[in-house]
């Protein structure tokens, strides 16, 4: 109930967003209209049919991919013909005979074409189609829920609440409109000035919508977001024990396939993911109180595909103890950065009978092969026990939510507090303290730990980072400028010109998969237009093993100073395994910079950016 309620509110919120301006003429333009016959089966059509492509969205697909963008352009097609109407009254006329001839045979009755319902329903259906690039953190929620888990009664139920919402606010502007407009009718003859207008401004909206703007400009303004409020949401029903755990979203996990001009209902999931991982990774609440709660019982440990440090670990193996449970995956930048203090955690209260139990759940493909976890495990020098749950099956047992996660369990078996994302290390700590006092073994240092962390361990300059994870594969890719976007798993061509903030583009012959772009040719090569004092970049080598040489340049010069752990002053790399590597940590003043990096052998895979 509470996650419906959730959904529902965030439906609704979505009417404040800038990018719902180029569909707002779409539903002014029935305020006219009576409301059973006219805005009810609008309101209707749009509600099923966001719910119908978002429930294909979350479940993603290739075919699902194509049907959604097909019905893109139909949706587009069809309210600039409505638009069109509006303008010319006898296009009108011959536009809607065939559809009131079609609705008086199914409702047996002379309905006129002001007042068929059909008609009504039909611009419902387009607008759902062009409604969802608007949704917000909470529709994520939403839709990685079904990614995750597949389509369900569950997620079905929370997409529909969402519409719900959704159209509740549209019939709220229905009901505000069509007082406004029946007074400007009254005054002056306005009407058919009136019907102009909604006709020029429903074709400004199409031209909006297919421009992009719906989901770039728009979006990104400020005044009016629901961002900040739809967090606010997410916070007040997380705050409470055991309200997180109820949910299923991924902060990181793919939400569904888009390209740089997206299908609108798939693309909601995307623009939703940095939001929802900006909630994993900067939750730095409150600290606790002397009672910690008891926030559910430490779930079954069945279904990891291999461990490592350790043989395989059950529940009941951990009875007596104070474990913390940390979901993690290693190309994760936020959890590389919270390791050091998992190392440090596990060394210092080793001997008052605590236990670190890694958890790597994966994100993407590569991160399921244990032998990349394996390395992982060696390279970031990890002793504790971790369980590959390439599976999920862990990660659905505790009903987690976001990478990295961290459970605090008691001696008993309860877990008694969560932190999600990185940061808040000394709370954490005094957590495991406090519960390793309640067990009768208190620690004899009340201090927290100060670890050591190099390169990309080291904590983010969070004041500076004015760049957000970006996605390279077109499942989630979003701010893509080269001309013509990403091809859909075939080769081509690509070019990038002059770069603005947090846009990005590719040089060279590509092949855009879901989840990374692979370079068909050496030469070719990435840009990027970032603010942050660190520059990651999640890189494979060529599908054989061999490893790519790569060049990287920050304003056209070699980094110098500036160069990552993982090049030298000259930019200089290799691609050796598929991991997160550290190209940019900016020495000095933190600026705004184009990053570009060029690949002197074929066959490199690149997978997302992420800052720090």
């Amino acid at each position: 109930m509470t996650l419906l309620i959730l959904a529902y509110l965030g439906g609704a919120l979505t009417i404040l967003s800038p990018c719902i301006l180029p569909v707002l003429p779409f539903v002014l333009a029935r305020t006219g209209q009576p409301f059973v016959r006219g805005r009810l089966p609008m309101l209707a059509g749009m509600a099923l049919t966001f719910a119908g492509v978002a429930t294909l969205a979350s479940v993603g697909g290739a075919w699902a991919v194509a049907a959604n963008q097909y019905g893109r352009y139909a949706a587009l097609a069809l309210l600039a013909a409505f638009g069109l109407a509006l303008l010319v009254p006898r296009l009108a006329d011959a536009m809607t005979r065939p559809v009131v001839a079609l609705g008086n045979r199914l409702a047996g009755n002379g309905a006129s074409a002001d007042a068929s319902p059909w008609a009504s329903l039909l611009l419902g259906v387009a607008t759902g189609m062009l409604w969802a690039p608007c949704a917000g953190p909470i529709l994520g929620i939403v839709l990685t829920t079904a990614a995750l888990q597949g389509a369900s009664v569950q997620s079905s139920l929370l997409l529909t609440a969402y519409a719900a919402g959704a159209a509740t606010s549209l019939a709220a502007a229905l009901g505000v409109g069509g007082r406004l407009f029946a007074a400007m009718k009254r005054s002056m003859g306005a009407g058919e000035w009136l019907r102009r207008g909604l006709g020029v401004g429903v074709l400004g909206g199409v031209a909006a919508i297919a421009a992009g703007a719906d989901t770039g400009l728009l979006a990104q303004l400020s005044v009016g977001s629901t961002a900040r409020l739809e967090q606010a949401l997410v916070d007040r029903f997380h705050s409470r024990p055991g309200a997180v755990r109820s949910a299923s979203v991924a902060s990181r996990e793919d939400a569904g396939p888009l390209d740089n001009t997206p299908p609108q209902a798939v693309q909601a999931a995307a623009n939703v993911q940095p939001a929802a991982m900006l909630l994993a990774a900067n939750d730095t609440s409150a600290g606790f109180t002397s009672r910690l709660p008891v926030e559910g019982r430490l779930p079954p440990l069945d279904g990891a595909v291999q461990w490592f440090n350790s043989p395989p670990i059950s529940r009941d193996s951990l009875q007596g103890k104070v474990t913390v449970v940390y979901f993690w995956t290693y190309s994760c930048i936020n959890c590389i950065r919270t390791l050091p203090y998992l190392r440090a955690w596990a060394d210092k209260y080793k001997d008052q009978g605590l236990t670190v139990l890694g958890v790597h759940t994966p994100e993407f493909a590569f991160e399921k092969n244990p032998e990349n976890v394996r390395r992982a495990i060696g390279d970031f020098k990890v002793q504790f026990p971790v369980a590959v749950d390439s599976d999920y099956r862990i990660w659905n047992a505790f009903h987690n939510n976001y990478w990295p996660a961290a459970y605090f369990v008691d001696a008993r078996g309860n877990i008694r507090h969560h932190q999600f994302g990185e940061g808040d290390y000394a709370n954490s700590e005094r957590v495991i303290q406090q519960l390793l006092a309640e067990a009768g073994k208190p620690s004899a240092s009340r201090d927290v730990v100060t670890p050591d962390a190099p390169g990309a361990q080291a904590a983010p300059d969070l004041r500076h980072v004015g760049s957000g994870e970006t996605y390279v594969g077109y499942r989630q890719a979003e701010n893509f400028v080269s001309p013509g976007g990403l091809r859909q798993d075939k080769s081509r061509d690509y070019t990038v010109a002059a770069l603005h903030l947090n846009q990005w583009g590719l040089t060279g012959q590509w092949t855009a998969g879901a989840e990374q772009a692979t370079l068909d040719r050496a030469g070719g090569g990435i840009a990027y237009r970032f603010l942050a004092r660190d520059l990651h970049l999640v890189l494979g080598p060529a599908a054989d093993g061999r490893a790519v040489r790569f060049v990287v340049t920050i304003d056209g010069k070699p980094p110098g100073a500036s160069h990552g752990a993982d090049i030298d002053a000259n930019g200089n790399g290799a691609i050796t395994a598929t991991r997160l590597y550290q190209l940019v940590r900016q020495a000095g003043d933190v600026g705004e910079h184009t990053f570009e990096i060029r690949f002197l052998d074929p066959g490199a895979q690149a997978y997302a950016f992420t800052f720090g």
